[in-house]
């Protein structure tokens, strides 16, 4: 049974760092009330929720997918291109401790938001918060442990994986925001017409997670023939939040 290890949402959430969308006003109760609802819809997909320890004054502290990129047994712990999440790391590294072998990047910077893993492939964005020093830091430990690592160029959004994510078996991605060369000939869909942020989901067994706030890109995947849960993300997405970046999943 896979894993997803989650963190409270901070009640400094308002506090968020910011980089491609304009600062609003946070119902942070509201924020909550839909993360507990995506711990909720992760369950019935079939995940068992570890809390991570919280942070309640780490604004960003819920994004627990840049903190760390889990390999099987192994987990490397990053270093978060925002100099103000630098202490999140350390208490992922405390939860996770004891059931996995941990490393640690040792120089540049890298969100793990920016990290898509492909069967043995991880792809690496190069955005404003994942460096070259920092791929090559991760390809050093990732190597190892019998994986690749490809760099992508990431255009005008925050991730990686908010332009492209892994359906199981094919790519969903704004190709507005992501450079498609690196990924070579692995099947691709595309996010619906004016829905540039609906690449980021989160596929967990037969179910694909995806943010209520893009309906047509669901239709999409429906005549597919996936199957979607939707979440009411709104709250989460004025801090720059996608549907991957608020757990760490283990054992998928």
């Amino acid at each position: 049974m896979p894993i997803a290890y989650t963190r409270a949402v901070s009640p400094a959430l308002s506090a968020c760092a910011l980089t491609h969308i304009d600062r609003t006003p946070i119902d942070v109760t509201r924020a909550e009330a839909q993360h507990a609802a995506y711990e909720q819809a992760l369950r019935k997909a079939g995940c068992t929720i570890h809390r991570l320890p919280p942070l309640p004054d780490a604004p960003d502290g819920v994004f627990v997918e840049d903190t760390a990129i889990v390999l099987g047994d192994h987990v490397i712990i990053t270093r978060p291109g925002a100099a103000a999440r630098a202490d999140e790391t350390a208490s992922t590294a405390i939860g996770l401790a004891d059931r996995f072998t941990l490393h640690h990047l040792g120089e540049g910077t890298l969100d793990g938001g920016d990290v898509l893993r492909v069967e043995r492939t991880l792809f690496v964005g190069e955005s404003t918060r994942t460096d070259d020093a920092g791929a090559a830091a991760l390809a050093r430990l990732a190597g190892p442990l019998g994986f690749d690592v490809v760099t992508v160029r990431v255009l005008g959004c925050l991730h990686l994986k908010s332009a492209v994510t892994w359906l199981g078996d094919a790519l969903l991605l704004n190709p507005e925001w992501v450079d498609p060369a690196p990924f070579g000939s692995l099947r691709r869909v595309s996010v619906a017409a004016g829905e540039a942020g609906a690449a980021n989901t989160l596929r967990i067994g037969d179910i694909v997670l995806a943010a209520l706030s893009f309906p047509s890109t669901a239709r999409l995947l429906e005549g597919l023939g996936y199957g979607v849960e939707l979440l009411d993300t709104t709250e989460l997405q004025k801090a720059e939040a996608g549907i991957s970046c608020m757990s760490l999943i283990a054992g998928s």
